[in-house]
């Protein structure tokens, strides 16, 4: 199903320019988008590629006053959430499959699924193990002994749960990822020799969590490792036996968080940022790409580089660093002049 552009503004609460008749038949990026798309404009960066778009329509800021290719445009307060929702009614219909337990599949007849729970081929659910009612468990996927996972969850392939775990409801898990697995915990005897600790306690992750693939969350050495509600984590993270994780946190890719370090709620840690053990993070923080958090950080605060120090300061500590070749010549030159001074009073 298709929208003119003039029923597309309405929808999304964005003011129209241009022609409201254009019959908008897909969605697509500023650089791809051809007759018959609507694309949008977020950031600054690629404002000139508005000028040359093939897009029949884009979504742009409120106050745009730059030139458009595009016959319409679609002013709205905030172009990149009105463009995820024109996304969301353009998108293909998600693969749902059908409940039920599929041949190839190894359910323990001590496992208790819910009502319409779908569970893919060589999927293994181990005895104790309880899936909530319209969750889909797609091919590979392992549930251990005592696993608990809540109502309308979906786990892609390959997604790996151990024993104990504790998902909540509405939780997504990516390809590859591991829940549970034992976290990194030795102790060195008097010859050297690192001897396993054992890993007792359990993973604990709340409601509407997404995760992406290839992410490992560790079990707690005991007690439990903790992910609130509404945490949202891209690929390729690593997170530690007994780290806390705050409600509605965000993790970008390749973030590395050690053992029982806490990170508050709302905070967002950038792509390959590193959390040593026992820190504290507070909520609302944002650590920019790279960093790495050797301290606790107060609430509410922006900072990076390495150590993370407040955001400001490192990036004036970085335009001294650019300066010093500049700086190490002017030393070279006054040490010159002097020493000449020094040959000429001689």
């Amino acid at each position: 199903m298709g929208w003119t552009t003039a029923e597309l503004a309405q929808r999304v609460g964005a003011v129209l320019e241009g022609d409201g008749t254009i019959e908008i038949t897909g969605v697509a990026g500023i650089r791809e988008a051809g007759p018959g798309h609507i694309t949008f404009l977020a950031n600054m960066r690629y404002a000139t590629d508005v000028a040359r778009t093939r897009a029949a329509a884009v979504v742009v800021p409120r106050d745009w006053d730059r030139p458009c290719a595009a016959p319409a445009l679609l002013r709205a307060p905030n172009p990149d959430k009105a463009f995820s929702l024109i996304a969301q009614w353009y998108a293909p219909a998600p693969i749902v499959p059908p409940p039920g337990v599929h041949p190839a599949a190894v359910v323990s007849p001590e496992a208790k699924l819910g009502q319409g729970v779908s569970v893919g081929p060589c999927v293994v659910i181990e005895p104790g193990a309880e899936v909530g009612d319209g969750t889909i468990l797609f091919a590979g996927c392992y549930l251990g002994h005592g696993v608990r996972v809540g109502k309308k969850c979906k786990f892609y392939p390959h997604v790996s749960v151990r024993e104990s775990v504790r998902i909540g409801d509405r939780v997504i898990l990516h390809n590859g990822v591991v829940i549970g697995s034992d976290g990194f915990g030795y102790t060195v005897n008097d010859k050297g020799v690192r001897e396993k600790i054992p890993q007792i306690g359990i993973v604990e992750i709340g409601d509407d969590v997404e995760i992406g693939a290839n992410t490992t969350i560790d079990r707690a050495r005991f007690g439990r490792t903790r992910i609130g509600n509404g945490v949202k984590i891209d690929n390729l993270v690593q997170i530690g036996h007994n780290v806390v994780i705050g409600d509605h946190v965000v993790i970008v890719a390749e973030v590395g968080i050690s053992g029982s370090a806490e990170i508050g709620e709302r905070t967002i840690l950038a792509g390959q940022v590193g959390v040593v053990g026992h820190v504290l993070v507070g909520r609302d923080c944002i650590v920019g790409a790279k960093s790495v958090v050797t301290k606790d950080i107060a609430p509410g605060q922006f900072v990076s580089g390495f150590p993370a120090i407040p955001h400001e300061e490192e990036k004036r500590l970085h335009a001294h660093i650019a300066r010093l070749p500049e700086l190490k010549k002017k030393v070279a030159d006054l040490e010159a002049r002097l020493k000449a001074l020094e040959s000429g009073n001689s």
